[in-house]
């Protein structure tokens, strides 16, 4: 079983911290969030370190801690820097990975390169994480279109929100991918809970690649 992983998304503000959260805490793996674009309130590494029940150590230290909440090639402009692909190689040690990128599949980094640029280099499969709700098909397809046009292992997609059961069919029947499973809105949203929520709403096995 593959057990690194990217995760990335269709669309910001989806849920694709939490999900990260629930599959590092399911792999009792290490968490790397190489960009963190917004420093207000908790931070994507934070969330992680709340919700997966996972010691401090398991969340490695981000690369770029940018101040402002936006595409990552701007937050660092803001900030009077700029972002260098060589500091973003994957950490070296072995054992389970979960690695968020920022955003989007196309998200820039500069302006010359994105998120999936990132991807190709770094060479792991990556989980889709699509909203349930109206726009869904759109963004998903073409995010996965993105991700293949670049030779970039699709591991499946996991849905986030209330069920959409013919918008999920059909993202997975045209995108010709796997449905890994469907985490809903968790409220109170805890360890426990999240822990619970997804082992009972994902086919771990189809995490296999």
């Amino acid at each position: 079983m593959s057990q690194r992983f990217i995760i990335t998304g269709t669309d910001t503000g989806i849920g694709k911290t939490v999900l990260a959260a629930a599959l590092t805490g399911y792999l009792g793996a290490r968490y790397w969030k190489p960009v963190q674009a917004g420093l207000d309130g908790e931070t994507d590494s934070q969330v992680v370190a709340r919700l997966s029940g996972l010691d401090a150590d398991a969340i490695l230290p981000e690369a770029y801690r940018l101040t402002t909440p936006c595409s990552p090639h701007q937050a660092a402009a803001i900030d009077g820097v700029t972002i260098d692909p060589a500091r973003l190689s994957l950490p070296t040690s072995d054992g389970p990975l979960v690695v968020e990128g920022a955003g989007g599949v196309l998200v820039p980094i500069s302006d010359t390169e994105t998120m999936a640029d990132l991807f190709v280099l770094w060479r792991l499969p990556v989980v889709l994480v699509a909203r349930t709700s109206l726009g869904t098909i759109n963004h998903s397809l073409l995010s996965l279109e993105a991700l293949r046009a670049r030779d970039i292992a699709v591991a499946g997609v996991a849905f986030v929100g209330e069920a959409n059961e013919e918008s999920e069919r059909v993202i997975c029947a045209a995108g010709n991918v796997r449905r890994l499973g469907r985490l809903p809105l968790i409220d109170p949203l805890n360890t426990e809970a999240l822990a619970q929520a997804f082992a009972s709403g994902f086919d771990l096995d189809a995490l296999q690649c």
